[in-house]
């Protein structure tokens, strides 16, 4: 069990939540866990796709921007009149669709790495929703009596707690990617692509089709955590995202997947989410300057590393 690598982040956690507690017993308090649980899983959706592309071998910049630019299309569709909500939603799916298959296509078959191909898209992405605004977050309107808010983001209460549907979606995500990654062929065509791509190629894997699927996954999912996040807060802002790409990447590396790809864990990237997570909003509450919040994720990523590092090379050894 200790060589898993789910293990290291599981004990982080674990001891994460019985720090903040200890200095301040409001960290679990009911308000504060709905609170936390709210945004974690918007950020989570990404980061559960961003799982399987990093298995692959592959990475993924510009999840940030359409985390962004994918509710800037829908209200905007929505707001003018265009299209009903529902409409709105497809389209925005559908064009982060194929922002994923663009960043598919450049690096598959142009051989150009994933690393730049994103970044620029980043960058257009990022533009256009600038573009399409004027830089100003779309006007403030009334979801409520849409079907389809209610479905993506509709609140209830579990006793004392404030859960959102959201929850369940990510719920569901996770679920559903754990077993396609360890409990069906494509998951082994995932783990085969990062691990050795001209050996699974030699073996019938096709590799090509496999990368542009999860990259039209990764974008597919930050698109549609962007839409929950601005049904939730009321606001299409065309900067929603910035920065998160790296935060994602963070929560998929402390996990315990492989950077250079070929190992991957849903289960990790769980247990990474809630790590990042609960440190934001814990050294808050415990009176630490949110500023400081990077240096906190900084030490983890290393901290990680290190005990990953370590507990495979014991592994190996047969320790």
């Amino acid at each position: 069990m200790i060589s898993r690598p789910e293990f290291g982040p599981f004990v982080l956690l674990i001891a994460e939540i019985l720090v903040f507690w200890a200095i301040n017993p409001a960290f679990l308090s009911p308000g504060n866990i709905s609170n936390t649980l709210a945004f974690t899983v918007e950020l989570g959706l990404i980061a559960l796709a961003m799982t399987l592309l990093m298995t692959s071998g592959e990475f993924d910049l510009s999840v940030g921007s359409v985390f962004g630019f994918a509710p800037v299309v829908m209200w905007t569709l929505f707001n003018s009149g265009t299209t009903s909500l529902e409409v709105g939603f497809l389209a925005a799916l559908l064009i982060a669709a194929g922002i994923g298959l663009f960043n598919g296509v450049f690096v598959t078959r142009l051989k150009i790495p994933s690393f730049l191909v994103t970044l620029g898209m980043l960058l257009v992405v990022r533009g256009s929703a600038l573009f399409i605004t004027s830089g100003f977050p779309q006007r403030t309107w009334n979801a409520g009596d849409q079907w389809l808010a209610e479905v993506l983001v509709g609140d209830f209460m579990v006793g004392p707690f404030r859960l959102y549907m959201s929850l369940f979606w990510f719920i569901l995500a996770a679920v559903l990617l754990h077993y396609l990654l360890t409990r069906t062929k494509a998951g082994n065509w995932i783990q085969a692509a990062g691990g050795n791509p001209n050996a699974a190629m030699a073996r019938g894997v096709n590799v090509v089709r496999t990368k542009l699927g999860l990259f039209m996954l990764s974008s597919m999912l930050a698109a549609f955590a962007g839409v929950i996040s601005s049904i939730r807060t009321s606001a299409a802002n065309p900067n929603s995202g910035t920065g998160y790409e790296l935060e994602v990447i963070a929560m998929v590396v402390i996990g315990g997947t492989a950077l250079a790809g070929g190992r991957g864990t849903i289960i990790g990237t769980v247990l990474g989410i809630f790590i990042l997570r609960v440190m934001r909003n814990g050294i808050v509450l415990i009176g630490v300057p949110g500023l400081a919040y990077n240096i906190f994720i900084g030490a983890i990523i290393l901290g990680m590393m290190a005990l990953h590092s370590w507990l495979e090379r014991r592994h190996n050894a047969g320790v």
